[in-house]
């Protein structure tokens, strides 16, 4: 058995997880976001323990964020998560758990878990949520990339997001128009006009979860601005992918988040930019939704850490100084990692039996 671990910026879940890629147990917890790694660390060993460790080998996490390669420090990340960024998450739960963790980025761990079950090998998988993220697969594994930042197709620049600011502190990426934030502010500043397109410069608001919801229910009532929206961020998203898919040849495109509750008010636009976008050899590709809903991560996560279990892990190499970019016109900032030690959650048991600090 395996422990997968999904850390989002709002929710916490944990699983006993199959190697045949079957979720048995799952528990819940609220993100404590704003106290930072340690009380995030803290969540994970309860609802772990929550489920209990006996016969668990290892344990795989999946966490928004660039990961590095090596599946064992966050190398980079928004505040969503206060100081996540530099946080060397495997060390610091293996410290507590006694078991090997390997943690790689929430839609890297995704994809994985789609395509666990599946006959497709080569794939691009986006999610749609507070964000837009995606992963790409190649011969059946998930392609980090050199810096662990391999398919964030959230920032890809498209002409709808022309003048729009992005959360990661640029301008005109196809995350600023088509996620649920940005949707979400959309049509709050059409109905504050009465109409017309957002003007340039204004910003995603938070709070995507109810925002949309809202959207999507003033949609279905037959409201243009609304179906607007949500239109324009599905070809948006569709432009965008096209140019990967002509980039990556894949057998399908894996849509998931909470976007799908949209259904085709969003995911019709999405596959006619795409198949208005990509080659005529690439027209067959499919766009498919995602299946296993939140188990996905849960078992992509599980699936990393029992292959890492297999061969050795390299240690992380760490870089000497950390830094942060950002963009004063947004006041986003990503931050990036430096060499730091393990964040305990507490003073384990033999360290209480023994008078250790």
């Amino acid at each position: 058995m395996r422990l997968g671990i999904d850390i989002g910026g709002t929710k916490i879940v944990a699983g006993l997880v199959t190697p045949e890629g079957t979720v048995r147990r799952r528990a819940y917890a609220p993100t404590p976001a704003a106290q930072g790694p340690r009380a995030v660390v803290r969540t994970v060993v309860r609802l772990a323990r929550e489920l209990g460790l006996d016969g668990v080998t290892c344990a795989g996490v999946g966490t928004a964020g660039v990961v590095d390669p090596d599946g064992r420090e966050i190398a980079g990340a928004t505040d969503t998560i206060r100081d996540w960024a530099g946080t060397p998450l495997a060390a610091s739960l293996e410290a507590e758990l006694g078991l090997p963790v390997r943690v790689r980025n929430d839609v890297h761990a995704f994809l994985a878990g789609e395509l666990a079950r599946s006959s497709w090998r080569t794939a691009l998988g986006v999610t749609v949520g507070t964000g837009i993220g995606g992963a790409l697969a190649l011969d059946g594994d998930v392609v980090t990339g050199v810096r662990g930042a391999a398919g964030h197709v959230g920032h890809v620049p498209v002409a709808e997001a022309a003048g729009l600011a992005c959360t990661c502190g640029a301008y005109g990426h196809v995350e600023a128009v088509a996620c649920g934030p940005a949707m979400t502010a959309a049509f709050t500043a059409l109905q504050a006009a009465g109409g017309g397109r957002p003007s340039p410069g204004d910003r995603p608001a938070g709070g995507g979860g109810q925002g949309l919801r809202l959207v999507l229910e003033r949609a279905r009532a037959g409201d243009a601005d609304a179906a607007g929206v949500l239109a324009r961020g599905g070809r948006a998203l569709g432009s965008a992918l096209a140019g990967v898919v002509n980039v990556w040849d894949p057998d399908v495109v894996i849509v998931g988040g909470g976007v799908l509750a949209a259904g085709e008010l969003y995911l019709g636009p999405l596959r006619a930019a795409l198949a208005a976008g990509v080659l005529p050899v690439l027209a067959d590709v499919p766009v498919r939704t995602a299946r296993l809903g939140d188990d996905a991560v849960l078992v992509g996560a599980a699936a990393a850490a029992g292959a890492a279990c297999l061969a050795p892990m390299k240690p992380a190499a760490g870089r000497q100084a950390g830094h942060a970019t950002g963009d004063r016109r947004t006041g986003m900032t990503w931050r990036w990692s430096g060499r730091i030690r393990p964040v305990r959650a507490s003073r384990s048991e033999s360290d209480r039996r023994e008078g250790r600090a």
